[in-house]
């Protein structure tokens, strides 16, 4: 059966040389210019790919990928002209499969587009969830569960748990994680981002005495999560 990809960008022309390639390789290729336009046709159609570009009018690829997140379950690929390691980050931690940087080149295009797809056919655990030895994080309903016991977060912690658990080992600095979880343009410093974390493992702690610890802290520059603590 041929598979449906969904290419949301408010470039006309982008949307036409994207679904060139797409149709060339077999693909059934449906469009929209905007969010709106897009979850109109996520509530008619049967998608299996969505292409989200990041910068749009009045709701953003980020946002729209998170509105979209409990409601359905499409794998995302961001492809965009935002080259920074935070956008990136963000656009990862958000829940995306893949993120691309305009411009691109066609062939890279269609390989990640092809794994993505075969990731889908054979997955190993459900797309939104994140399960560790002692956490199960549940992207779509905004839960933790530590040794089987419902863990309470906030947004802000949730967020922070589910930026370490998919990127573990990586080693986040303060400013990353401020512009990762609170955003770009948020003016906090450092100190947020430390009382986030105290909380967080406080509160991973009383679930399993313990996993809080699995979140180090590496210093001089941030943290960082180890499964084998």
């Amino acid at each position: 059966m041929m598979e449906t990809i969904l290419v949301v960008d408010d470039e006309v022309q982008m949307q036409q040389l994207i679904s060139i390639f797409l149709k060339s390789e077999g693909y059934h290729v449906l469009t929209a210019s905007s969010a709106h336009e897009a979850e109109q046709v996520l509530t008619q159609q049967k998608v299996d790919l969505l292409l989200l570009d990041v910068m749009m009018p009045f709701m953003d690829g980020f946002t729209f990928a998170e509105h979209i997140a409990p409601r359905y379950d499409v794998p995302i690929i961001f492809l965009t002209a935002l080259d920074a390691k935070r956008d990136k980050l963000k656009g990862l931690t958000i829940g995306a499969e893949d993120y691309i940087v305009k411009p691109f080149d066609a062939s890279e295009l269609i390989a990640r587009i092809r794994i993505v797809l075969r990731r889908g056919k054979h997955p190993l655990q459900s797309s939104t969830k994140i399960v560790t030895e002692h956490i199960v994080l549940d992207k779509a309903s905004r839960q933790v569960w530590v040794k089987n016991e419902l863990v309470n977060l906030t947004l802000k912690e949730f967020e922070l748990l589910a930026t370490f658990l998919t990127h573990q080992q990586h080693v986040f600095s303060r400013d990353e994680l401020l512009h990762t979880v609170w955003g770009i343009d948020h003016s906090g410093s450092g100190r947020t981002v430390d009382t986030h974390i105290k909380t967080l493992r406080i509160k991973l702690n009383k679930g399993c005495n313990g996993v809080g610890e699995h979140i180090k802290t590496v210093w001089g520059i941030g943290y960082r999560y180890e499964a084998n603590a």
